[in-house]
């Protein structure tokens, strides 16, 4: 059957690459600054990066440069495709569907830009729904529709050592609330309404864990699921993490583990742990 449509999303989604090989879906960067250099976010190894935070290097985020969309949607169009999909990071957090909007100006085949209004593997589930509707031949509106039943429903549960880096980056949003609590006392976030949003507290990290595993599990109650648990680079908990998930949620249909995406972790700092609960 000839896909009609194709499904583009952007590195914010931490979409496992054989996933989204497998998938069909188009994965473009957001870019990074780490000190001087300047580069697609795939390319600043997760080591490089943890070091220039604790370093106290200054690191920032950009959304994907114009023309990478361009190609990508000329790709598209090129493979025969009646239009693209393009699901990417919430607007209140990024300018990336902005400028997607302007790079979709500009491609030979229509392209319809969604803000997914969440982040992470919320946002890569969407990605991969939608690409399992255009793999099933479906029009461009059913794909849209296939790609927002699953972005609205889904839950990211976020740890943190330290609001700091959010508050540099000027991410932290509603968590604001939070600042000013002793360092013991470890933030747990969420995404809502497109925004960081606080979730919780807990008293050291092992029952800010042990909080996230409650969350995830009342989240998911008896409905089938998708489980992600999203890390950066070396971390033994995000294991851990899932083994735990796969004993408390037995009805979840698949499990991932992740690394997270550099420009989603530069905001969230070292030591950030993430779980999505995603209804199938």
């Amino acid at each position: 059957m000839r896909r009609r449509v194709a499904v583009v999303t952007d590195s914010s989604a931490c979409l496992p690459p054989h996933l989204a090989a497998t998938s069909g879906v188009a994965v473009v960067q957001l870019q990074l600054q780490v000190g001087d250099r300047f580069d697609e976010e795939a390319w600043v190894a997760p080591e490089d990066l943890i070091k220039a935070m604790q370093a106290g290097s200054a690191v920032s985020t950009s959304p994907p440069d114009p023309g990478a969309f361009f190609w990508t949607y000329q790709d598209a169009a090129a493979q025969g495709v009646d239009a693209v999909v393009s699901l990417h990071i919430s607007e209140k957090m990024s300018q990336t569907c902005e400028v997607a909007r302007q790079a979709a100006a500009q491609a030979s085949v229509p392209v319809h830009v969604v803000d997914s209004s969440c982040i992470s593997m919320s946002l890569g589930y969407a990605a991969l729904a939608a690409a399992q509707a255009a793999a099933a031949g479906w029009d461009v509106r059913q794909v849209i529709a296939a790609a927002q039943r699953r972005y609205s429903t889904g839950t990211e549960l976020i740890y943190v050592d330290t609001l700091e880096y959010l508050r540099k980056g000027g991410r932290i949003g509603a968590a604001q609330a939070l600042l000013g609590t002793a360092l013991s006392m470890k933030p747990l976030l969420t995404i809502k309404n497109g925004q960081v949003a606080p979730s919780g507290r807990a008293m050291g990290t092992d029952r800010a864990i042990k909080k996230l595993v409650e969350a995830a599990v009342k989240r998911a109650g008896n409905d089938q699921v998708d489980v992600a648990v999203q890390h950066y680079g070396p971390d033994e908990r995000a294991a851990t993490l899932l083994d735990t998930l796969k004993k408390r949620i037995p009805r979840a249909r698949n499990f991932v583990l992740t690394q997270a995406s550099s420009a989603v972790f530069a905001h969230l700092g070292p030591g950030a742990i993430g779980v999505t609960v995603s209804p199938v």
